[in-house]
C-alpha cells in the first residue's frame, strides 16, 4: 500500500460535504413521510449506513480470498481495514434502529430476523479483529482471520434477504425504486456521503495496517544478528 494519503483525506472530506449536504436537504426540505412522520427522516442515514456496512463486510470478504489465494500482504492490511470500518457501520446502523424502532415499535429492540441477523453479523466481524488482537504470528493470523471473514460473511445475504425469508416487522429495503421522488436527492446524496468516508477510511486504516505489517514481517537489523551470534 503506497498510495499517498492525499486521496483518502480528499475522499473523506468530499464525504463529509455529501453527508452534511444531505441531511440537511433530508431535516429542512424533503417532506415528512405520510405515515410515519418526521420519524422516517432517519432514513437518510440509517440506509444509506446498511448498504455500505454490508458493501464493507463485502469488500472483507474478497480481500480475505484474495489473501488466501494469493498470500500477498496488502490483501490482509485491505481485509483488516475493511473489517474495522464495517464493524463501526454495522454498530452505527444498530444504534439507528434502536433509534427508528422506539418511536415505530415502541421498544428499543426487537428479536427481528432483520435485527438479529445484524447483530450476529456485528458480533461475528468484532470477533475477527479480537482475534487478529490475540494472534502474534503475522501469518497465522492472517490465515485465520480471512478464513473466519469468509465463514462471517455467509450472514451478508442472510441479513439482506432476512426481511423477504421470514415474517419480519422490519420494512422491505428502502431504495431509489422503492421510495418517493422526493426523498431520492437526500438518500443518494447521504449514500455517497457514506461511500465516500467508508472508501477514505478504509484506504487510511488498510495504509496504516501495512506500515505495521512491514515492521513486523521485515528481517532483524544484522547488528541484531551478531549479538545471536
Amino acid at each position: 500500500m503506497r498510495h499517498s494519503p492525499t486521496g483518502p483525506k480528499v475522499l473523506v472530506a468530499l464525504g463529509v460535504a455529501l453527508l452534511l449536504a444531505g441531511s440537511w436537504w433530508g431535516l429542512t426540505k424533503a417532506p415528512g413521510e405520510v405515515y410515519m412522520g418526521e420519524v422516517q427522516r432517519i432514513m437518510y442515514v440509517h440506509v444509506p449506513t446498511a448498504w455500505n456496512a454490508m458493501l464493507a463486510m463485502t469488500f472483507a470478504f474478497a480481500a480475505a480470498v484474495m489473501f488466501l489465494f494469493t498470500n500477498e500482504w496488502k490483501w490482509d492490511a485491505r481485509m483488516e481495514a475493511a473489517i474495522e470500518v464495517g464493524v463501526l457501520l454495522a454498530f452505527l446502523l444498530c444504534c439507528q434502529g434502536a433509534i427508528w424502532a422506539k418511536p415505530t415499535w415502541g421498544v428499543w429492540w426487537d428479536w427481528d430476523p432483520r435485527l438479529t441477523t445484524t447483530a450476529v453479523l456485528l458480533f461475528a466481524f468484532a470477533g475477527i479483529l479480537a482475534l487478529r488482537r490475540f494472534v502474534d504470528d503475522p501469518v497465522k493470523r492472517g490465515t485465520w482471520s480471512a478464513v473466519a471473514t469468509v465463514i462471517a460473511y455467509a450472514d451478508v445475504p442472510i441479513v439482506y434477504y432476512s426481511v423477504r425469508w421470514w415474517n419480519s416487522l422490519h420494512q422491505m429495503q428502502s431504495s431509489p425504486a422503492t421510495v418517493s421522488s422526493a426523498f431520492h436527492l437526500p438518500l443518494r446524496l447521504n449514500a455517497f456521503g457514506v461511500l465516500f468516508l467508508m472508501t477514505g477510511f478504509i484506504m487510511l486504516r488498510a495504509r496504516i495496517a501495512s506500515l505495521r505489517l512491514a515492521e513486523e514481517i521485515a528481517p532483524p537489523p544484522a547488528d541484531a544478528l551478531g549479538e545471536l551470534a
